[in-house]
């Protein structure tokens, strides 16, 4: 709960206070008013909720079946004259985020909380972290593939950072739950929006940086998608950065006043060597370790979230354990078909990932090698030049471009953009089954590949704005396995 006076407080102590409109007289004391519902969906509230008019596509009507719902007060940038006093402010998301720590009662100071950004390599460096703190403490996680508030329970988020009302209504459940510590991914839209706004992380880790989100509805520049990453390192006590991530230098300066760890090329704590499934390290993680996930990159995601959770109260025995268990959905997940091909399915979803993606195949399977890869519509258009790119730079590879998320973009059309990016033909199947099909039956001998990129653990598609019906991947994949079946 929460009393009007709190709520006034908070916001003139932010500066964000401009006034209370309303045109008729009070006839009680809103000074008196307490809340027990914080709510931005219209469909959800009751006369003792604190409603937030929030978003470009926020229409008067919205606002005009809350109040017919029993709705008596709502925060706005702007009186939509609905006959309820609006409560004005300069900055609707800076709004929400206070009011909801307080009205959680600041559950992000009872709990050690620990984020990941970065281009890629959020889901699965919050994953080793995960196995690494519940070895010896409670974490919950917050993260793209699953959320979990108790250690049991697990669930797929809707945005990689929730919405500031939810953000905070998942840490006191977490809390609740007895949960120790908090182990979120932040994207850089959760700072472009401002779903994090007042919130201070124990440690922060920068994996690295790429070009990517850049578009009419994300970031317009690339220097406006890095600036809103680096906010994470000014908004955390500790921070962890990979020494051999671009435009280091940048980041090295910003956090050279706060406790930090580097790693990566050129660092104490390097990667010591590249075998799969096993690695060394030196400095303040030495020893050697066991790992599912193959690939350097994963390497230097298991030492980033290594030296994180060191910092967090983790042992060494702890992260051994923790980085051994740790498998992810949907990245790096490898299947075998009956002739011996493999089959990889990973999340790879803009150039460089699929660049290292691609690496680590090829180290492996020196055959044929099969990529099946769309594009998501509607978000992330410079993605198809890159994947043109990459694809260019691999010219023994075999392509089939097929759906990925199409929303309300024609799927034919996003696969014909990616095409002319591309120096040689290739397939295009939209049906993204078919082209699994299609694609599993290319192979021949135990060193030839199909590759899967894209979705990972994702089973749906977003179609005009849905979630549609989709098998997921791997189901697919493991459908069709069998060489036998008449397709």
């Amino acid at each position: 709960m929460i009393k009007m006076t709190q709520v006034l407080d908070i916001l003139k102590q932010d500066k964000n206070f401009r006034d209370i409109s309303y045109k008729g007289g009070f006839a009680y004391t809103w000074k008196e008013v307490t809340f027990d519902q914080l709510s931005y969906d219209s469909r959800k509230v009751s006369s003792s909720t604190l409603f937030f008019a929030k978003g470009a596509a926020f229409k008067r009507e919205f606002l005009e079946a809350a109040v017919d719902d029993g709705l008596t007060f709502y925060v706005a940038e702007k009186d939509y004259e609905v006959g309820i006093p609006a409560i004005l402010v300069n900055d609707i998301k800076q709004a929400m985020s206070l009011i909801a720590m307080a009205f959680h009662g600041n559950p992000q100071k009872k709990l050690k909380i620990l984020a990941f950004t970065g281009t890629k390599g959020k889901t699965t460096a919050a994953y080793f972290a995960y196995n690494i703190l519940k070895q010896s403490h409670k974490p919950a996680m917050l993260s793209t593939m699953n959320t979990t508030l108790d250690g049991e329970t697990f669930f797929k988020s809707q945005l990689t950072t929730p919405e500031s009302l939810d953000l905070f209504q998942m840490m006191a459940l977490a809390l609740k739950n007895g949960r120790t510590h908090l182990i979120m991914e932040v994207s850089s839209q959760a700072f472009l929006v401002k779903r994090v706004y007042g919130l201070t992380f124990d440690v922060g880790v920068f994996l690295n940086i790429s070009p990517d989100h850049i578009g009419p509805i994300e970031h317009p520049t690339f220097e406006d998608y890095f600036y809103h990453k680096r906010l994470l390192m000014d908004n955390s006590r500790a921070v962890v950065v990979n020494s051999g991530m671009n435009h280091f230098a940048i980041v090295r300066e910003q956090v050279a006043n706060l406790p930090h760890d580097f790693y990566g090329q050129g660092s104490a704590n390097q990667i010591k060597n590249g075998q799969a499934f096993d690695f060394d390290l030196t400095g303040k993680l030495a020893g050697h370790y066991d790992i599912q996930l193959i690939g350097d990159f994963n390497q230097e995601n298991a030492l980033a979230a290594g030296l994180a959770s060191l910092r967090l109260g983790a042992s060494l025995a702890d992260i051994q354990k923790g980085i051994a268990e740790t498998s992810v959905p949907g990245r790096m997940e490898v299947l075998t078909q009956t002739n011996g091909a493999k089959v990889f399915v990973d999340y790879a979803h803009n150039g460089d990932s699929l660049q290292k993606l691609l690496s680590v195949v090829t180290q492996h399977q020196t055959g044929k090698n099969i990529l099946i890869l769309g594009a998501p519509g509607n978000k992330g258009e410079s993605r198809r030049a890159d994947f043109g790119r990459v694809i260019n730079q691999n010219p023994d590879l075999e392509v089939i471009l097929t759906a990925d998320d199409p929303n309300k973009e024609d799927p034919h059309v996003i696969c014909q953009e990616i095409a002319s990016h591309i120096s040689r033909p290739v397939d295009i199947i939209v049906d993204r089954e078919e082209a699994i099909k299609k694609a599993l039956l290319k192979t021949q001998k135990s060193s030839d590949a199909v590759i899967i990129a894209g979705k990972g653990a994702d089973a749906f598609q977003i179609v005009d704005g849905r979630r549609a019906s989709y098998d997921g991947d791997i189901v697919i994949a493991k459908k069709y396995l069998n060489r036998s079946l008449k397709f």
